[in-house]
């Protein structure tokens, strides 16, 4: 067995370090502020956070030495991740190299070392695709993770652009004959469709509910609604909790809701709702134990 999670609480769809401020135009999204990380990291250690899985990748600003930094100042296990995030953001080399070669960086990262580190990536994503579109060039990089995946066994962490194009990426990944259980569909939260989710659910993927917090997208009643009916209709040990932190604005330095909202605000509201503490352990210790550990 390749153990790559501790026990201990998991946040399954993070970014430690992350940089897209030249596309998004605006300099607070680049995420690089070391000591307020590790901070809030420190704290979310205290409430029995154990993991973290960073998903920042290719063209998306990640920076090694600082996460592993971040990791050791922390306490924190701090999983990498190797891909391609999605057209607007990739590398000019996505547009240029062939399935093959891409999934060849992949390859190499997971087995070697990222940029020309020690460190190794043991998750592939997130990949994704844009708002109600799959482009030529996102279904590339997403056939060059099927041949990647198919030769490392590692399991595949997805985008979906305010959770659009769910059940064509699942449909994607089922054609290509990849194993279901290796597979996570990120940002289901943002539908507000729990008949879409469930379906995903029957199958046989993951799920994330992966952006708590950001009412501006949907409100977190909506989300913990949601989660009751898919508790209740026997699919919890199938979804993973985070928040997707990307911003300065979002720590708590800037006054913004912080990493440890999950645990402090989400979990109670869940309670409230009728999600058990059994549902919750699944969704924030056992399910990612699951997913992770082969």
């Amino acid at each position: 067995m390749i153990v790559m999670l501790v026990n201990g609480i998991t946040y399954m769809h993070e970014h430690t370090t992350i940089d897209l401020s030249e596309v998004k135009k605006t300099e607070d999204c680049q995420l690089d502020v070391f000591s307020e990380t590790v901070k809030e990291y420190k704290k979310l250690y205290e409430k029995g956070v154990r993991n973290i899985v960073d998903v920042t990748n290719f063209g998306m600003g990640r920076n090694i030495p600082f996460v592993q930094k971040v990791a050791e100042e922390s306490g924190i296990n701090i999983i990498f991740s190797t891909g391609f995030y999605q057209d607007e953001f990739y590398p000019i080399q996505v547009f240029r190299e062939t399935r093959e070669q891409l999934a060849e960086r992949m390859i190499e990262e997971i087995k070697k070392g990222i940029k020309g580190t020690e460190a190794r990536a043991d998750i592939i994503g997130e990949i994704g695709t844009s708002y109600n579109k799959w482009t030529d060039t996102e279904r590339k990089v997403f056939e060059a993770v099927v041949i990647a995946h198919k030769e490392t066994n590692k399991p595949i962490t997805t985008h979906t652009s305010i959770g659009t194009l769910g059940h064509e990426q699942v449909a994607f990944f089922k054609e290509r004959k990849v194993d279901l259980n290796k597979v996570v569909i990120g940002h289901v939260d943002l539908t507000s469709d729990a008949d879409y989710i469930l379906q995903m659910l029957r199958d046989g993927v993951y799920v994330e509910f992966d952006t708590i917090g950001k009412e501006s997208y949907m409100p977190d009643r909506i989300r913990a609604e949601i989660l009751k009916k898919i508790q209740d209709a026997g699919y919890i040990d199938r979804v993973f909790l985070s928040m997707d932190i990307t911003r300065k604005s979002h720590l708590e330095y800037r006054d913004g809701l912080g990493y440890s909202f999950l645990l402090d605000s989400f979990i109670p509201l869940l309670n409230s709702y009728g999600v058990t503490d059994e549902s919750i352990e699944k969704m924030l210790v056992k399910n990612p134990l699951t997913f992770m550990n082969d």
